[in-house]
């Protein structure tokens, strides 16, 4: 029995072994059903013992979750749960440190209230107790108190150094947080692999490669514990933290996993809680920067990361059961299971296929659907208006080789976007291979994003602000050829839309200083301040284009010559050829507008002809209108030389300024050549031909042309000596940008020769007079520069004390003068009698824009006229107005102010408006009306008030509006040249209609309101409309073409700016900017020679040496005419109206046609539009006469054009006789 039950218990022992192998196999086998059953049947031989030990195992239950066990790892083999150790261990840390740091603050709160009441005790005890018992017991407590200060001390310092180490403040600082949010994010994917495998496990720490993973995941996160815990200012308020309680529930149970050798899923879930930082972590980086994506990363984080946890939670909770139900109720759901469930949950959709079968998740459901509806109610919305709201165009520009940009920015809007691509995308330039980037802080409306797509091959839009650097490098701002910047031409602080494209010049030019930077201004007195600007060079093409200066300019050109705005605004804009069969005076108007402005450099058959030989060969043969040309010295300055004469000669590679219909036109001019094209008669057959063209060096090029000039030969002119030769490339500056003095190249050497400004110090210039030549002293420029010194007349004006031009000697000057001394009233006015003068009618108030009369004045003011030809300026207006603008007045002679208005036919009619040259309407109060339409109100109720009115007495018609300049023959001032002067006195005009009024418009479609007799459609583009063909009306939106045309031309703005401004110059506005005033200064040969340029004015073909032309001749034989005879350049005709109609009440107005063809044909009562040259030889029988008659109220209506011209063409040559009687004139002009 023995050895039965030995063997009874051995087989028993065998059996349970048996059993147990086989529950382990079992087990194993059963893993991914992810519940295991033990089998406790045993053998019916089977012994007590164990019968004992089979009665430990309970009946099996197919459903009970199972620990597996494998044979490797020493688990417990009866599938005992030991979750409660994790959450034991996390709890027992958490409550535990809890209990001690309110158990730390109690006795440290205790210990403060009683040492406060010891505190009491002592300083008690030390009242009553004598001072040497005080003295005595000082000691301790100070070294007390120095010991607890040094332990302070301490604590403090570690402190410090552990909130260093975990702020982002330094390196170490972002490195530890970015290192810590990515290893918590490793620990999270962590889970989610684990999240695979069942709740609880048994696992080898040594061979499990994740569990290892983890586990330096959290000893990291362990330390940084510690120094955010050491760093913490309130230790309990971060014991509750948030990243505290992961780090409770997260850390602890991975150390508590490896000494069990299992593991356990638990609460690691918490880990995605951590993405809330997100945010915070780019930012760190410098990767968020605006508020709207470091909201959407916030929104985006928070959602999230709560998705995640709580599915985290219902995974743990279905896959393990209810405790209370002995875990028999789970279920087995994969982790992404559950993050479907919770989307579903939160929308509202609940589609019922997977669901929470445990107490415990179903109880977690109820709460998170309360706060997980909400959040997906507030957050979606929201995060989807945030995506939604991302910049449409908020990329880059992505430079594409070969091809240039400009950059667009300032003022864009649908009108000036449209116009500006209208002229700078026209088909009459060559192929425009620029492409045109826009950048706007504001996104375009609908119509502007239609048309840049319409233009997307060569137009791109991005959104974004100049002022911005990293705006301007989405742009590509520094690859740029250059930025161009609009302004807003209709706000209603003028002074504020230039402050804001100052800025961002100044913005552009501190990010890219080399950017060529085109600007609009408004005000002619803000262009000062871009010259504060280091960076900004005219001379590297920056330039600034004034709207005002070139608005009044334009104006003032008209009141010399009517209709020249027109003409000039036509030349610089874009337009097509619009063909018109009948014969109407829109036919002819309309060929002219199709002429623009270009340069081309001149072919080498042209070098060593002189200019008019050069234009008149362009003209016939080339049909081509030359009208200026640039020179280029050895320092690469240059200075643009309008119609110079017949003294300069053309040098090699000279570039010329032409009027044609188109830029293949003008490549004639360069393709040129005399021996293959002399006998073409067909100027499209002009082609560029094989003949070599000589190169030759800047300083072969100066050298030939100044012996051209001498009429020496090359080896023996005396023109350049050794000194000349050896500071050639300092010749340019002796003569400025835009100087449009027409000195010949031998005067260049010769002024350069003698002055030697490398060898004169400013001590010795200062020791000369602060002239470096004088008449004296500098024989060699007397002989060899007639046109500098022209005569005995600038001579007594050098001699002269009194100043009669300002510092630059291009305008006329006078002392400053109180504005009570030029105020009229309106008994004066009338008793004054004015004639032939500008009446401008002014409409402004104290609260008024500025709108810079001396642009209006200045042209009028130019030195190119003799003192007795300028018109007298009389303004009509609100006096407290013209105060805040006399400041920049008081320095011109011949000015006169009438208080009133405009609107006053009295005052208008004591101003003799009937006898006026030309009145001038403008309004400052234009932009302070919201509706457009009402904008011009004021402009155009005082333009209909002129014309209704009715004055006394008028010859004809005919007489009135064929005034003009006469050349030699015709001198209407002189009576004993003048046989029919007693027919064209000073005309009477009986009705306003016939007064030449000029009217500025701020709406274009209010042109229609000026002419009541006109067909005008309103849609009309305003150069169609009549009032502006006939130059009646001008708006400053023509004004928007100039941008393209100064990008593709910096030259055509110098040259327009020169035209128009009576001679402008960057110096000058240099020397305003300082003064805000012109200065006066003494005539030297420098400044007088400024007064050698040309100008435009009339020439009038009712009589005169070219009335014979003017009867039913050709134009061109009119052009060859004037410009050999005169050297008078023709470049256009204002005729009648109704010219070609035999109509026996022909109208009074008249249009522009601008460069007709050489047949053109022409009338008697036609006035030729031409660029004359300055008049050396103005009288003084004609100076006395001007006076005398302007006082007797019998001065021609014209003065201001009729000149005296030699009969010869070369200047140089005209009679010694005249010089004589030009001794006094300058005498004569100071005394009018």
């Amino acid at each position: 029995m023995a050895n039965g039950g030995g063997g009874g218990g051995g087989s028993s022992g065998g059996g349970g072994g048996g059993g147990g192998g086989g529950s382990s196999l079992r087990m194993s086998s059963n893993i991914h059903a992810n519940h295991l059953s033990l089998d406790a049947s045993s053998s019916s031989s089977s012994s007590s013992s164990s019968s004992s030990s089979s009665s430990l195992v309970h009946e099996p239950k197919m459903d009970a979750l199972i620990i597996p066990v494998t044979m490797e790892v020493p688990c417990d083999s009866r599938g005992q749960r030991m979750w409660w150790a994790f959450l034991a261990s996390s709890m027992v840390t958490f409550f535990g440190g809890l209990f001690i740091i309110l158990l730390w603050r109690t006795l440290k709160y205790l210990w403060t209230v009683c040492c406060h009441c010891g505190g009491k005790t002592k300083e008690a005890q030390k009242i009553n107790n004598g001072s040497s018992q005080a003295d005595g017991t000082l000691k301790p407590t100070d070294e007390k108190e120095e010991t607890v200060a040094a332990e302070v001390g301490w604590m403090t310092s570690v402190k410090d150094w552990a909130g260093v180490m975990i702020s982002a403040q330094t390196l170490t600082g972002r490195v530890l947080v970015v290192l810590v949010f990515a290893l918590s994010i490793g620990a999270l994917v962590i889970y989610f692999i684990d999240s695979s495998n069942p709740i609880e496990s048994c696992q080898n720490f040594y061979k499990d490669f994740t569990l290892q993973i983890d586990m330096a995941f959290n000893v990291f996160f362990l330390l940084y514990f510690g120094l955010r815990f050491i760093a913490a200012n309130d230790k309990l308020w971060f014991w509750l933290e948030v990243n505290s309680v992961v780090d409770f529930f997260t850390v602890p149970p991975v150390f508590v996993s490896v000494y069990l050798n299992r593991s356990w899923l638990g609460l690691r879930f918490l880990r995605a809680l951590r993405l809330i930082q997100f945010s915070e972590i780019l930012q760190f980086l410098n990767i968020l920067k605006t508020s709207n994506s470091i909201k959407l990363v916030n929104l985006l984080s928070i959602f999230i990361s709560t998705w995640l946890t709580a599915a985290g939670f219902i995974h743990l909770v279905e896959n393990s059961g209810d405790p209370w139900e002995n875990f028999q109720n789970n279920q087995a759901l994969t982790y992404w299971e559950c993050v479907y469930l919770l989307m579903v949950t939160m929308s509202t959709v609940g589609y019922g296929d997977v669901y929470a079968k445990t107490t415990l998740g179903r109880l977690f459901m109820v709460f998170f659907i309360l706060g997980g509806l909400a959040m997906f109610a507030s957050y979606v919305p929201e995060i989807i208006e945030l995506i939604g709201n991302r910049k449409k165009y908020g990329g880059s520009y992505s430079a594409v080789s070969g091809r240039k940009h400009i950059v667009v920015c300032g003022h864009i809007t649908l009108e000036s976007v449209s116009n500006f691509l209208k002229d700078f995308l026209h088909k009459d330039r060559d192929d425009v291979n620029v492409e045109i980037v826009f950048l706007h802080n504001i996104s375009p409306n609908l119509e502007l994003e239609a048309l840049f797509k319409r233009h997307f091959t060569q137009v791109e839009f991005y959104q974004g602000s100049v002022l911005n650097p990293h705006d301007l490098a989405r742009v590509k701002i520094e690859s740029a050829d250059a930025c161009l910047i609009l302004a807003n031409k209709y706000c209603a602080d003028p002074d504020a839309e230039d402050a804001s494209n100052i800025m961002r010049v100044i913005s552009i030019k501190n990010y890219h200083p080399k950017i060529r930077i085109i600007t609009q201004m408004l005000q002619y007195h803000n262009k000062a301040h871009l010259l504060n600007i280091p960076s900004w060079n005219w001379k590297e093409g920056d330039d600034a284009i004034c709207l005002a200066e070139l608005k009044l300019g334009f104006i003032a050109q008209s009141c010399l010559a009517q209709g020249l705005s027109t003409m000039l605004a036509n030349l610089f804009s874009m337009r097509s050829f619009i063909k018109i069969e009948e014969d109407t005076w829109q036919k002819y108007y309309l060929e002219g507008v199709s002429n623009e402005m270009y340069t081309e450099y001149l072919s080498s058959a042209f070098v060593g002809l002189s200019f008019p030989t050069v234009c008149e060969l362009c003209f016939v043969k080339l049909k081509l209108l030359m009208i200026a040309i640039e020179y280029k010295s050895a320092n690469r300055e240059s200075r643009i030389l309008i119609n110079p004469g017949n003294h300069l000669k053309i040098q090699e590679g000279t570039l010329g300024f032409f009027i044609a219909s188109d830029a293949k036109e003008v490549k004639r001019a360069f393709f040129y050549c005399k021996a293959c094209h002399d006998d073409i008669t067909d100027p499209k057959r002009i082609k560029k031909c094989g003949c070599k063209r000589p190169k030759m060096s800047i300083y072969k090029r100066m050298r030939r042309a100044c012996c051209f000039d001498c009429g020496r030969s090359e080896r023996d002119c005396s023109c350049m000596s050794g000194r000349v030769r050896g500071n050639v490339d300092t010749l340019g500056r002796t003569f400025p940008l835009s100087s449009v003095s027409v000195n010949d190249c031998s005067t260049s050497f010769c002024a350069f020769e003698d002055e030697q400004p490398s060898t004169l110090s400013p001590k010795k210039k200062q020791r000369n007079g602060g002239m470096r030549n004088s008449p004296n002293s500098s024989p060699k420029l007397m002989r060899h520069d007639p046109l500098l010194i022209p005569g005995n007349d600038q001579i007594d004006n050098m001699d002269s004390s009194v100043k009669k031009y300002d510092s630059t000697g291009m305008f006329h000057w006078c002392a400053p003068k109180e504005i009570e001394k030029v105020i009229l009233t309106r008994s004066e006015a009338a008793m004054t009698v004015l004639s032939g003068h500008v009446v401008v009618c002014i409409f402004g108030d104290v609260t008024s824009a500025l709108i810079g009369l001396r642009n209006l004045v200045m042209p009028l003011r130019a030195s190119n006229f003799h003192y007795h030809e300028l018109k007298h300026i009389v303004f009509v207006g609100s006096i407290e107005y013209l105060k805040r603008e006399w400041e920049t007045l008081h320095n011109f002679p011949k000015v006169s102010i009438l208080p009133g208005t405009p609107l006053s036919r009295a005052d208008l009619r004591a101003v003799n408006i009937n006898l006026c040259d030309m009145c001038v309407i403008l309004s400052a109060n234009q932009n302070n009306i919201d509706d457009t339409s009402l904008q011009d109100k004021e402009c155009i109720l005082a333009s209909l008030n002129i014309k209704s009115m009715q004055f006394d007495d008028s010859i004809g018609v005919l007489q009135a509006n064929s005034q003009g300049f006469t050349p030699p023959g015709m001198d209407r001032s002189s009576p004993d040249n003048s046989p029919v002067h007693g027919m064209l006195r000073q005309p009477s005009i009986t009705t306003g209609v016939n007064i030449p009024i000029i009217t500025e418009l701020v709406n274009d479609t209010n042109v229609q309101f000026l002419d009541q007799d006109d067909d005008d459609d309103p849609d009309t583009e305003l150069y169609l409309t009549q009032p502006f063909a006939c130059g009646t009306a001008f708006a400053v939106s023509v004004l928007d073409s100039l941008m393209s045309a100064t990008y593709f031309n910096d030259n055509i703005l110098t040259l327009i700016r020169t035209l128009v401004t009576g001679g402008a110059t960057p110096e000058l506005e240099a020397l305003i900017a300082e003064e805000n005033a012109l200065r006066g200064g003494y005539s030297t040969p420098q400044t007088l020679a400024n007064r050698d340029r040309c100008r435009v004015a009339q020439l009038a073909l009712l009589d005169g040496p070219f009335a014979d032309l003017g009867d039913g001749g050709c134009y061109g034989d009119l052009f060859c005419k004037a410009l050999k005879t005169y050297n008078m350049l023709c470049f256009g005709i204002y005729r009648l109206r109704d010219a070609h109609l035999s109509t026996p009440s022909p109208c009074t107005k008249r249009y522009v046609i601008t460069n007709p063809p050489y047949e053109f044909e022409l009338v008697p009562t036609d006035l030729i539009f031409c660029l004359m040259q300055f008049d050396h030889n103005a009288g003084q029988s004609r100076a006395s006469l001007s006076h005398s008659s302007h006082s007797s109220q019998s001065s021609s209506k014209k003065s201001s054009s009729v000149h005296s011209i030699p009969s010869t063409a070369n200047r140089p040559n005209r009679p010694k006789s005249r010089e004589s009687r030009d001794k006094q004139k300058y005498v004569q002009e100071e005394r009018l």
